[in-house]
């Protein structure tokens, strides 16, 4: 009777075997005509190709997702896409997750304000299900649209704030709940509703040399100034002398 061995493999040789399996299920999933764009390549395409890779790096970012949230992969898939580059949930997905959580009933959406006017707009609250709190109302922040205009999200080409705006109020209100009261239902994944009017900036960093370039071009000029000016004690204004 042979003696059974089991072989047992370092955090490092099991986080190996764990990829190589992601990256098998994921070469299937690829090409898979039920999976979105972003995920999807033709058939025949090589396994070295840029497009290759790139599609397999957003399933393996979707896996990683789905294990974090404890949800079925293809589910994850069907409901994140791409925004400005960032991952971004389907506002239905993460209300509906809200909906079914033990924690909290359904959401429920208030609405105040005269249509069109700057303090028009919705908040959404539910109601908590257990603990000390049961029954107890929760409520988030007032979407209005002072704060629409003042954030410039009605200004995005193609905004749907000027089409459908009280839809978009909904899901801004559920944005802001579901970030105040179980942020770990998105895992910090943004609403694509929301997303999409963020913009992002480019910017560059300042070295600290090129600070202090700039503070001596800025004393130059002040020394200069003082030098070729008469200053009013009172006022601090400087008069070029005559």
């Amino acid at each position: 009777m042979s003696e059974e061995r089991t072989t047992m493999l370092t955090a490092v040789e099991q986080e190996e075997r764990a990829f190589a399996l992601a990256q098998r299920k994921a070469s299937t999933y690829m090409f898979s005509t039920v999976v979105p764009e972003i995920y999807r390549v033709p058939a025949g395409t090589p396994v070295d190709s840029p497009l290759y890779k790139e599609k397999m790096g957003n399933c393996l970012i979707a896996f990683n997702i789905a294990d974090r949230m404890s949800l079925d992969p293809l589910e994850v898939m069907q409901n994140l896409y791409i925004v400005h580059g960032n991952p971004a949930f389907k506002s239905s997905f993460l209300i509906g997750r809200i909906n079914i959580s033990k924690r909290f009933s359904p959401l429920h959406y208030e609405c105040k304000g005269e249509a069109g006017k700057d303090d028009y707009g919705y908040r959404a609250y539910a109601y908590e299900k257990e603990g000390i709190d049961k029954g107890k109302p929760l409520y988030g922040d007032w979407i209005t649209w002072a704060m629409v205009r003042g954030e410039g999200w009605d200004k995005k080409p193609g905004s749907k704030w000027k089409t459908m705006p009280d839809q978009m109020f909904r899901y801004r209100a559920a944005a802001f709940w579901q970030r105040v009261y179980c942020p770990e239902i998105s895992m910090g994944v943004m609403m694509g509703e929301e997303a999409e009017d963020v913009e992002y900036v480019h910017y560059t960093e300042v070295k600290d040399e090129d600070i202090a370039k700039a503070k001596t071009a800025v004393d130059k000029v002040a020394l200069a100034m003082e030098q070729s000016a008469k200053v009013d004690v009172e006022t601090g204004e400087l008069f070029p002398e005559a």
